[in-house]
């Protein structure tokens, strides 16, 4: 790992199931285009309320991936 440098960026994950459901979705969403994704720390979580009830539950995550400049 020495000389390797990994850029953070926060991202937002939703889903109506659960909190662990939101940050699946938000971590294998950004793989698709972000490559050599490292950590995903949890930063918040939240849940969004209509009438009363839980209708979905968000979780905002800060990933980290490899850095690797122009090429």
């Amino acid at each position: 790992m020495p000389g390797s440098v990994y850029k953070i960026i926060e991202i937002v994950g939703t889903s109506a199931a659960s909190w662990e459901d939101a940050a699946k979705t938000a971590v294998e969403t950004a793989s698709k285009t972000l490559e050599d994704l490292r950590v995903a720390e949890v930063v918040k979580q939240d849940v969004v309320v209509e009438k009363g009830k839980v209708s979905a539950y968000r979780v905002r995550l800060n990933i980290s991936f490899k850095y690797h400049g122009e090429k």
